[in-house]
């Protein structure tokens, strides 16, 4: 990108100059033609100045396609980076809500251990380990599928440039 940025400076320069000598040429007097050595150098100068401004207008067109292009690629990178930016505050949450469903599991595994160790077995704390056990698996499920779909999304686009 670094090398359209300088292609188009130096474009943008060269047309200033011509722009610049065009404008020189405009304002000074103009030559009185005397003899026809004359008309005809006249002539070839302004034959050679329709091809500048062919080439100008060739150059500013290009010039122009460059910037498309480059408005084009800089609006899909910023939506890109904003569907990632998404994925990645989804697969946060989700790690925040893992951690937590697994601290809680931890506890509840831990009191049903002293519950078995005192040997009482309490059938809230077997029913609320179960719960917490489920959730972490809902929620390692849905991390699962939040990285599925990551995946997919990346990969969507590739299939369609093969197809």
């Amino acid at each position: 990108m670094s090398d359209i940025a300088e292609l188009e400076r130096r474009i943008a320069a060269a047309l200033e100059r011509i722009d610049t000598g065009l404008d020189a040429l405009a304002a000074s007097p103009a030559p009185e033609p005397a003899e026809p050595q004359d008309e005809a150098e006249t002539l070839r100068l302004t034959e050679a100045l329709e091809a500048e401004r062919v080439t100008n207008a060739q150059l500013t067109e290009r010039v122009r396609a460059i910037r498309e292009k480059l408005d084009a690629t800089v609006g899909a990178l910023e939506s890109k980076v904003e569907r990632l930016t998404g994925q990645l505050t989804a697969a946060t949450e989700d790690v925040e809500r893992l951690k937590r469903l697994n601290g809680e599991l931890a506890d509840s595994n831990r009191a049903i251990a002293a519950a078995a160790e005192a040997g009482v077995a309490d059938p809230g704390l077997i029913d609320r380990a179960m719960r917490t056990e489920l959730a972490a698996l809902r929620a390692a499920r849905q991390a699962e599928i939040a990285e599925m779909d990551g995946i997919l999304a990346e990969l969507k686009p590739l299939i369609g440039e093969v197809a």
